[in-house]
């Protein structure tokens, strides 16, 4: 253990580090080689160089490509976490020798985006304009793992308790209520009033869903068991916010979303909210962040923003309002 942590420390640089990571990412010496511009021999010296410093196999080679070995990819892993550390680094030199306030990666799931991540950044942008705000959609199975490599500085997103582990931290911000939405010109939208929701019209419908893990998913399934109907068969599940869009429109499907991404679509003209109250309790949406890592002044700058977002926010409101302003 004491070779492998004098590597660690002391022999290994940003070069063989960007190789490590080039060539997990490419899988192939001559495409690692083209991205890095070096020659494929020279790839494969720096390769075996880094190997023999460890006295370890990092990658198999074979007339496919290379792929890691479970060594190579706990050092890959060292090898990701070390350049996103050089480069919030660099970054924030260069922003305060510029002038800017600096840079914060942010991922955020659809939840958090059109209410408490678009409101956070337009405050933060009215306080440091020249703060650069770098932000990726997606879910937790995507996110967290770009949290704990240091690629993002934090994370907006409901807190699903299946993914709490010692070295996250949560800060719940806000509740979060669901709607279910349809396209503007689809029949369930007509306006017509209806003394029962139409649970029988909705089974039978295609629908864009949360992915099966996500706790609003499980307790959809459970609306539709409480009217004795099983849950739609005719799904796509993803957790973008334009995959839910496109199929909402195209395939008239209907979506389920929460109250401030239902609020955008139907201020939009992009959808409308169904008249149906959906009676669940669902986890907070809030911060995710790394409890051994310190935050950025900008990354401290940007969650300051979404607390004053969230704390500004009304409380969770009542569906017939909505459906209303959807009318």
């Amino acid at each position: 253990m004491s070779q492998i942590d004098r590597v660690l420390r002391s022999n290994l640089k940003l070069r063989h580090l960007q190789m490590l990571v080039a060539l997990d990412q490419f899988r192939h010496l001559g495409r690692a080689a083209e991205f890095l511009s070096q020659t494929q021999p020279a790839v494969s010296k720096s390769l075996a160089e880094v190997e023999r410093m460890f006295g370890l196999a990092l990658f198999t080679r074979s007339t496919r490509g290379t792929e890691p070995t479970p060594f190579g990819e706990a050092v890959v892993r060292f090898a990701r976490s070390v350049l996103s550390d050089y480069a919030r680094t660099r970054d924030e030199i260069a922003a305060v020798a510029s002038g800017a306030a600096g840079r914060v990666s942010v991922g955020a799931m659809v939840v958090a985006m059109p209410g408490l991540v678009a409101g956070a950044v337009e405050r933060l942008k009215r306080h440091s304009s020249l703060t650069t705000v770098h932000l990726e959609e997606g879910d937790l199975t995507r996110l967290l793992p770009r949290l704990r490599v240091g690629e993002l500085d934090v994370i907006v997103a409901r807190l699903e308790p299946g993914y709490a582990a010692p070295d996250l931290a949560t800060e719940p911000l806000m509740e979060e209520a669901m709607r279910i939405v349809v396209r503007p010109d689809h029949p369930l939208a007509a306006g017509r009033k209806r003394r029962e929701p139409p649970w029988a019209e909705l089974a039978g419908m295609p629908w864009v869903m949360p992915p099966p893990w996500a706790s609003s998913r499980i307790k959809l399934n459970q609306l539709f068991y409480a009217q004795r109907l099983d849950p739609p068969s005719d799904i796509i599940e993803s957790a973008s916010f334009l995959v839910t869009l496109t199929f909402l429109r195209q395939r008239g499907a209907a979506a389920f979303v929460a109250d401030n991404v239902a609020r955008y679509l139907v201020r939009e003209g992009l959808a409308k909210a169904l008249p149906i109250d959906v009676p669940i309790e669902l986890p907070p949406v809030g911060l995710l962040t790394l409890r051994n890592r310190r935050a950025t002044p900008a990354a401290e700058q940007f969650m300051a923003c979404c607390r004053e977002v969230a704390a500004a926010h009304p409380p969770r409101a009542a569906s017939r309002k909505l459906s209303r302003a959807s009318s």
